[in-house]
Order: C-alpha cells, then structure tokens, then sequence
C-alpha cells in the first residue's frame, strides 16, 4: 500500500510556555481538547556533505514518531504577515531504517538531530489550525500551525501576544542554547544528553 503525501504551505509559530501542565491548563481553558496523545518524536535532518540543503534554506528530515515513520522536505522560509510560512512535503514511510539507509547511499548524512514529545490539540468550534505541545530537553513549546487569523486568535486565547511568538526552528533554538550555556552540540538536542 503506498503512503500518503501531504504537499502544503505550512504556517505557524512558537511560544515558549512555563510547563507542560501550564500549557495544558491554558489549552483547556480556551476551549481546546487533546486530538492526537502524546508520544515521543526523534527527528533527524539529513544534508548532503557540501550542505546543499541548509545552504539553500531547505530541510530534508526524517521523523519517527510511535510507530509512524515520515519523511519531510521543507522549502525556504519566510516570515509574511507575523508568521512563518515555507513548503512543506512529507510522506509516510513503513521502514524508518531503510528510508536513512537510502539516503545514505545517495550521500546525505545525519547534520542534526532533535527529540521532544509531542501533544496535539484542537480547538472543536474554531477550525483552521493545530495546537502542538512540545516538551523538548531546552524547554517547552506550543507550536500554532494554521491559518493566519486563526494562529493569532488562538496566541490570544491562551494569553499570548504578536510579540511572544517565535519563528526559529528547534535546532536554532538548541545552538543559541548551547552558545549561550557554553556547552557543545553534541550528538543533537536529545533528551539524554541535555542538562
């Protein structure tokens, strides 16, 4: 059975949030309920040894998430109307391993990896976007993915304004973490190497 392919223009935003249960209180408060539980997310991004897909703004990754494998591409970003917005493709895959094996064949290594677990909410009568909680080993986030009107509308709901929202992805976030506490990479922003 082929998998499906989901071709879109992703928008969304970041807001740093105080704790999981905090952000979970602020959720339910402003009409949201859980749609999809949490489960723990290892995403690897994949480049080329000159770095062709970094150099042209790209991400090429893969991410295994319970039991679910995919594969994503994402083009070039750009922040339009307070938010950010880029392509983004992504796929289904029924072998993760197999998937990085044939990228490695082709020349693309692993140049980062992440971790966080995941929650996803939806607000019933407010459609047009996603709450995602993440838990990270640098801090917890909501991501709002969706229409514009609808990201600003839920910031708003949850006690956020234009200004909190941040647009850096996860592995900028965990270089200025890094940067700013003195400590190396490493082998990514995972959980088990992370003060």
């Amino acid at each position: 059975m082929a998998a499906a392919t989901q071709q879109q223009q992703e928008t969304k935003i970041k807001l740093r949030v105080e704790s999981a249960a905090w952000a979970i209180a602020r959720l339910a408060a402003a009409g949201f309920v859980e749609s999809a539980p949490r489960v723990r997310e290892n995403n690897l991004l994949l480049d080329s040894a000159g770095a062709a897909v970094r150099t042209a703004g790209c991400v090429l990754r893969t991410r295994t998430a319970g039991e679910r494998a995919m594969l994503m591409y994402k083009g070039p970003s750009a922040i339009t109307g307070g938010h950010k917005t880029r392509e983004e493709i992504e796929t289904g895959a029924h072998d993760a391993a197999a998937l990085f094996a044939i990228f490695a064949r082709l020349g693309y290594t692993t140049t980062s990896r992440y971790e966080k677990y995941r929650t996803e909410f939806i607000r019933l009568c407010h459609t047009g976007g996603t709450a995602m909680l993440d838990e990270t080993p640098i801090g917890v986030f909501l991501e709002l993915e969706g229409e514009p009107a609808w990201i600003d509308a839920a910031a708003q709901a949850t006690g956020f304004s234009t200004a909190d929202y941040i647009f850096d992805s996860y592995s900028s976030l965990f270089r200025t973490y890094c940067e700013n506490n003195r400590l190396e990479i490493g082998e990514g922003m995972i959980f088990s190497q992370t003060p």
